[in-house]
């Protein structure tokens, strides 16, 4: 059942057996464990079925600190939230990512890799890829890809799969239709009304924009709003504990990281296709195609004292001829569009505001006519970029190609989410995120530009050269950006005073309260984290199964 709190009365309480706050990829994931049996669930989303900016605009906040962040146009607030925009990317963390590692303050999983596993195994279900088989860190090479032309020791492949699965479309009519659910739409949680010594959760309280306000009830409560709301709201949620809930050691909202991205520098000359054809996504073997990430090696990360990172070389093209601009023209009209994580370098959602949308392309008779002369006109330029692509180049030639970074980010507790003093539409403490990098950060992009700038250039013959921004000490000016992948503001750790949720995801010291995401991650390697996010919802709902 599905209640719009826009559109009609909710009732003045409602009652369940477990409340679940987000329905995100966490929120969904969790649901969808209990469809059609006697736990009665209820699933609270802030958003309607599509992004709106009047929802969004409860996600405003400030940032300050290193890079650059905004935290409205970040994330989603929907059905399905951040997936509405998300590349599909599912690849597993690496024993690795999860192990503790001396050089890298702060690091290692309370978890242990085959821990995960049987949970990785079943959210390939999730995400519609049950046929590819897991490896370490990767899915396994799919019979036929392309033998990679950077062989080094200090680099390796690692293999992800595309997903075909946006959870607000794929899970929302036996979300409807299941007797034990109900989805609230519209309904904001402002509140997590704590019992005596904050020892654990009475009841929520939920806000609508349309005025309405409401109680609900649960035997147990489980976060699941994202990296940065999971911890806004527990910091909001201070009637009982001043310092907010779960937050006696102060470490809510802490350790807060993203994925930072930037451009390392360019390679120009030499054979460009060796190094871009094989990690071009353009595209792909069926519905759930996989494709290569260049990475370091972890021989390399330990030598060096190094985070994990990966690269895709971007082939930039010089002008492009008329006809090839015209067929493209036409492509596009007629393709579904391919989400990615690069759709724009910025790695903001840019359809994260709904009246803007970059990626429609004019599909009127006079357009698409006026492409097809076009092409036509030039199809000696079509012709020989048909050739071009035959014969393994690029269908342009490339101007150069540049290397962008995607990079771990160290845990850092000075890097966090905070409450500011000004007030959203509801009267909350908007956020303040105060993101921060550390030394070994900085470390990690400048010995990363030297060594994939040097195995890519000898794989392609050509010549890399870096970004000023590597040699220079004012970090101020450099241009890092997240890529939108909130993790760590309510790390799992084995102590209160080393995280704030146990090994269940259980928030320390509240009995009935858990929290769902990649809040959670103590670490999280540069693996985009939807899947691990779904791999962990699953675990979560096997212990509360258990509960309930």
């Amino acid at each position: 059942m599905i209640l719009d709190a826009n559109s009609a009365p909710l009732p003045s309480r409602i009652d369940a057996d477990v409340c679940i706050v987000g329905a995100g990829p966490a929120g969904i994931a969790l649901a969808r464990s209990w469809l059609n049996t006697p736990v009665n669930v209820c699933l609270v989303e802030g958003g309607g079925h599509r992004p709106e900016s009047l929802s969004q605009s409860l996600y405003e906040g400030a940032a300050v600190g290193d890079g650059r962040f905004d935290p409205v146009r970040s994330r989603l607030r929907a059905l399905g939230g951040s997936t509405h925009v998300w590349g599909g990317g599912c690849i597993p963390l690496s024993n690795g990512d999860l192990s503790r590692r001396t050089w890298v303050p702060n690091s290692g999983w309370p978890l242990a890799y085959e821990a995960l596993q049987p949970f990785y195994e079943r959210a390939r279900e999730t995400f519609g890829i049950g046929h590819h088989a897991l490896a370490d860190g990767s899915f396994l090479q799919q019979d036929g890809q392309e033998t990679h032309a950077v062989v080094s020791d200090l680099l390796e492949h690692r293999t992800f799969v595309r997903s075909p699965v946006f959870f607000g479309e794929a899970f929302r009519d036996e979300l409807a239709q299941a007797r034990n659910v109900t989805l609230l739409l519209h309904a904001n949680v402002t509140s997590l009304d704590a019992g005596p010594e904050a020892t654990h959760v009475e009841s929520l309280t939920i806000r609508s924009l349309s005025g309405q306000t409401t109680r609900l009830v649960a035997r147990q409560y489980v976060l699941a709003c994202g990296g940065i709301e999971n911890a806004r709201l527990l910091l909001l949620s201070n009637d009982v504990a001043p310092e907010g809930l779960g937050n006696r050691h102060g470490l809510v909202g802490r350790y807060f990281m993203d994925h930072p991205t930037c451009r390392l520098g360019t390679l120009q000359g030499g054979v460009p296709e060796r190094v871009t054809r094989p990690y071009d996504r353009t595209g792909g073997r069926g519905p759930t195609p996989s494709y290569p990430e260049l990475c370091l090696s972890d021989a390399a990360r330990a030598h060096y004292g190094l985070l994990n990172a990966r690269v895709r070389p971007f082939a930039v093209e010089g002008a492009v001829p008329a006809g090839v601009r015209a067929l493209r023209e036409l492509r596009r009209a007629f393709r579904k569009p391919t989400h990615d994580e690069a759709m724009t370098l910025d790695g903001q959602l840019e359809s994260a505001q709904p009246a803007v949308d970059a990626s429609r392309t004019d599909r009127s008779i006079t357009a698409l006519g006026k492409a097809v002369a076009t092409a036509g006109l030039h199809s000696g330029q079509v012709a020989r970029a048909w050739y071009r692509k035959r014969h393994g180049k690029l269908p342009v030639a490339a101007e150069r190609v540049d290397v962008v970074g995607y990079f771990e980010q160290a845990p850092n507790p000075d890097s966090r989410i905070r409450l500011g003093d000004e007030r959203d539409a509801l009267g909350q403490r908007k956020v303040v995120v105060d993101w921060r990098l550390t030394d070994l950060d900085w470390h990690t992009y400048r010995m990363s530009a030297t060594i994939f700038g040097s195995e890519l250039a000898k794989a392609s013959a050509g010549r890399f050269t870096p970004d000023a921004w590597l040699a220079d000490d004012a970090r101020s000016d450099a241009p890092i950006h997240g890529t939108a992948h909130h993790m760590g503001t309510t790390r799992m750790a084995s102590s209160a005073r080393e995280g704030v949720v146990d090994l269940d995801a259980r928030v320390h010291g509240v009995a009935n309260l858990h929290v769902a995401g990649s809040s959670v991650f103590p670490t999280g390697g540069w693996a985009f984290p939807t899947f691990t996010i779904v791999a962990m919802s699953l675990r979560l709902a096997e212990h509360l199964h258990v509960l309930l």
